[in-house]
């Protein structure tokens, strides 16, 4: 069987995850809506501020009275912030006010309280006059009832969260974050911070694959790891695909013995099959209860470079975040390709272009934290030269 293209197979795992784009907006609490999209345009309810309140801690005044001071006022009360109706304002008198507490009816200007003298509980003396409108915050002035406050596909922060609480939003409907299951295979593999036998390592993928999917829009529900028993793979996928929308597994899907992934989906109805690109040529999928599992092959450069080519965009969209655009950049060495292959090649940018980091092994693990980004050889380029562009894509970050 000829391998697949990389267009190929990714086009079948967008056939798969269809169901990922068709969930249901989540209604969630304002207050706990921090890093949500927005599935819609947000119009404010109410007008803000809600009514005409006093900008400074001073006196509420009417301007005519204090158009020629010094001069001396009754005060008729103090008005607080949240005491509710004030009484009506009379000429020629003034109340105390706080800042946010509403102004009576016929005031309209506050004096601050550095402006006055002569201060006591009856009467107040006004130094310096205030015109209409001075230290007043009308009504609506922030924003009206009816007018666009956050716009559909935002992606919610604090200045956000605060905005929308202001104007009595308790929930939002936004975008439902997909729920991913994690399951990491090989008996070699051990929890990091353990002790290592002859023949074991730290298991990477699930990391890996745990913190890619939360950073591009997913709601992370599970994470295991499995030995090469069918049986112990076949209850995590049991458990797996209970609680989420999509399964990924690492390992086990290529061509030598224990793989333990494919023994098990393969009577399920499972593809699997080589692409052609490097890292990342073994691959697999399935529905398993009605819920799509990718299967990577288990290098742990392969198992990345999977997700960032087959499943970032698709998680991007379904939790509505925007895409990672490409970019065009001159290499700054040149370089030599296989052919047949596409290669995603780990790299840097630089002020001068893109440069390698690495050589294609997928076993260079440390060698993608020293990079921020894959060069994309197309399969039939097997020599490009130090300036030519290349296409770069840029690899997650936590910066939805």
């Amino acid at each position: 069987m000829s391998a697949r293209s990389v267009e190929e197979h990714a086009a079948h795992i967008s056939g798969l995850l269809t169901g990922l784009h068709t969930l249901s907006p989540s209604a969630v609490p304002t207050a706990e809506a921090l890093g949500r999209i927005t599935c819609s345009d947000i119009a404010s309810p109410v007008d803000l501020p809600l009514f005409r309140n006093s900008q400074m801690d001073g006196y509420a005044v009417d301007a005519a009275s204090v158009a020629s001071v010094p001069t001396t006022l009754t005060v008729r009360g103090v008005i607080a912030a949240g005491s509710g109706k004030p009484p009506k304002h009379l000429p020629g008198s003034a109340f105390r006010i706080m800042t946010g507490a509403p102004l009576p009816e016929g005031a309209d200007a506050v004096v601050p309280v550095e402006d006055t003298t002569g201060v006591t509980e009856h009467v107040v003396t006004i130094e310096r006059g205030r015109s209409v409108g001075e230290f007043v915050r009308e009504r609506g002035s922030d924003i009206t009832a009816g007018m666009l406050l956050v716009t559909a596909g935002t992606h919610l922060e604090p200045r956000h969260i605060a905005a929308l609480s202001a104007v009595g939003l308790a929930s939002l409907d936004t975008y439902t974050k997909p729920r991913v299951a994690i399951i990491t295979t090989g008996a070699e593999l051990k929890s990091a911070g353990t002790t290592l036998e002859p023949g074991e390592i730290y298991d990477s993928n699930g990391p890996a694959l745990a913190t890619l999917a939360e950073a591009n829009g997913a709601d992370v529900v599970s994470v295991a790891r499995s030995s090469d028993d069918p049986a112990e793979f076949r209850e995590l996928l049991s458990y797996a695909t209970s609680v989420a929308d999509l399964v990924f597994t690492s390992g086990g899907v290529s061509m030598g013995d224990f793989e333990v992934v494919k023994e098990t989906l393969t009577p399920l109805g499972a593809h699997f099959g080589h692409v052609a690109m490097q890292p990342g040529g073994p691959q697999g999928t399935a529905v398993v209860n009605e819920v799509p599992v990718l299967s990577f092959p288990g290098n742990p450069v392969s198992t990345m470079v999977s997700f960032e080519v087959f499943a970032r965009g698709e998680l991007r969209r379904a939790a509505g975040l925007p895409e990672i655009p490409r970019e065009r950049l001159p290499l700054t060495a040149p370089l030599r390709s296989v052919d047949g292959k596409r290669q995603f090649l780990r790299a840097r940018r630089t002020a001068d272009g893109i440069e390698l980091v690495a050589g294609p092994g997928s076993h260079l693990v440390a060698a993608m934290a020293w990079a921020d980004a894959l060069i994309d050889i197309p399969a039939a380029v097997t020599e490009l030269g130090a300036g030519d562009l290349v296409d770069v894509l840029p690899l997650s970050t936590s910066s939805i």
